[in-house]
């Protein structure tokens, strides 16, 4: 018997935590998480600010699906968009140049509910790995440092 490969195990997890996973991308799909975090950051409300426990809530879900937990290492791309969209404290100061300040958070935002509507979408509709990828399987398998 062939040992199974880290893209079949990350398939196996996803498939696993479907259930999970569909219901946190319901919640942050909703009117008060995607849709009004979004709004915020055209109001130029510090109530942007929340999106990032999103992102982090995404990030963190993601992680547990890891089929290599003991070697996770994030894509260095999204690593870095994460880390510059998780780590904003609100100061009044920030109104001044709010861009600079907010729309790092709403960038990893969308790029990690990306990786959550992948996992979902391809946990959903594909039955097995292959050599021929769907463009957003291969995503996710950037995320988890597999492509």
């Amino acid at each position: 018997m062939a040992a199974i490969t880290l893209q079949e195990q990350l398939l196996q997890n996803i498939k696993a935590k479907l259930p999970e996973l569909k219901k946190l991308l319901k919640k942050i799909n909703s009117h008060w998480y995607y849709e009004d975090h979004i709004y915020r950051f055209y109001h130029y409300s510090y109530k942007v600010y929340g999106i990032q426990d999103l992102t982090i809530k995404i990030v963190e879900t993601l992680k547990t699906l890891d089929p290599n937990p003991e070697k996770f290492e994030m894509n260095s791309f999204f690593e870095k968009i994460y880390k510059e969209g998780t780590s904003k404290k609100f100061k009044s100061i920030h109104n001044k140049n709010w861009s600079k300040h907010t729309r790092p958070m709403i960038e990893a935002f969308l790029h990690a509910k990306y990786f959550l509507e992948m996992a979902v979408k391809h946990g959903k509709t594909m039955e097995t790995t292959s050599n021929e990828l769907p463009s957003g399987w291969a995503g996710l398998l950037y995320f988890y440092g597999l492509r």
